[in-house]
């Protein structure tokens, strides 16, 4: 088989895994516009038979939508901006400072990546619980404040720092704070962006933590108020489309954002032999 058949063979696989993949999405997002009756309706079409904005106009009188879409853009935000910076000084640390144990660290930092986050929710919830911060957003920010596998990725990437680099800024009379602000940080922004990315999608679609920690419905995030639609006696499939369709927008925006640094990003934190 020559390389230009093998190149034909392989894109006609990968757009069929693509079509199949986008497939659903594509499908909720037409359904959004669709009547209850419609969705139901044993005859189905893609695309809608009576186009209909009801889902979206009628989303507030159906449950706070605004306040759980507020609490989850804020909350996926201050975890995404702590994220990116304490794994940033640490993988900044782990990879230009020597020291005793560093390596000893590092190793722990990777063992916690191994643990099942199922294994971890009860003692988690007994401490927040203890510490009396159940029903407070500081049980959804301070577990996801530090990430191993952030600090992972920037200090694989903070490795290819040239040293000649920092130790210039010293000779110049730079202080370590300015070097890893105004020398560090603007070299590392493709594994910052990939991380973005990340952290923002697993912040943005926790739903577990959030549902155990927030009795407040006015503090709920977003991905628990859309259970609000199943009903005791149906689900509404139109609201919920409509719903999960405008939550989708986010995660997006932030793609679209950081998507030109995030292969680049992914690629630098890559484990070197």
């Amino acid at each position: 088989m020559s390389k230009r058949l093998q190149t034909i063979v392989l894109e006609a696989i990968l757009l069929v895994i693509g079509i199949t993949t986008v497939f659903p999405f594509i499908w909720m997002v037409l359904s959004a516009f669709k009547p209850n009756s419609e969705i139901r309706a044993l005859d189905q079409s893609l695309l809608p038979q009576e186009w209909t904005l009801d889902n979206f106009l009628s989303l507030q009188d159906k449950f706070d939508f605004v306040r759980f879409f507020a609490n989850s853009l804020g909350i996926a935000l201050i975890v995404t901006a702590l994220t990116i910076y304490t794994s940033c000084l640490c993988g900044y640390v782990l990879a230009k400072y020597r020291f005793r144990g560093r390596n000893a660290i590092f190793g722990f930092i990777l063992g916690t990546m191994m643990i099942p986050w199922a294994v971890t929710i009860i003692p988690r919830y007994t401490m927040f619980e203890a510490w009396g911060l159940r029903d407070n957003y500081l049980a959804l920010i301070i577990p996801a404040a530090m990430s191993g596998f952030g600090i992972f990725m920037l200090r694989q990437s903070m490795s290819d720092i040239p040293d000649a680099v920092l130790e210039a800024a010293r000779i110049d009379g730079a202080s370590e704070i300015y070097i890893f602000h105004r020398i560090v940080l603007p070299m590392s922004r493709n594994p910052i962006s990939a991380l973005a990315i990340f952290q923002f999608l697993w912040a943005w679609e926790d739903y577990l933590w959030p549902y155990l920690m927030m009795d407040s419905e006015e503090k709920q995030v977003l991905s628990v108020g859309l259970t609000t639609f199943n009903g005791r006696y149906g689900t509404d499939y139109g609201g919920l489309f409509a719903a999960t369709t405008i939550s989708v927008i986010p995660v997006l925006v932030v793609y679209l954002i950081f998507q030109k640094r995030f292969i680049a990003g992914a690629a630098s934190a890559a484990v070197k032999g």
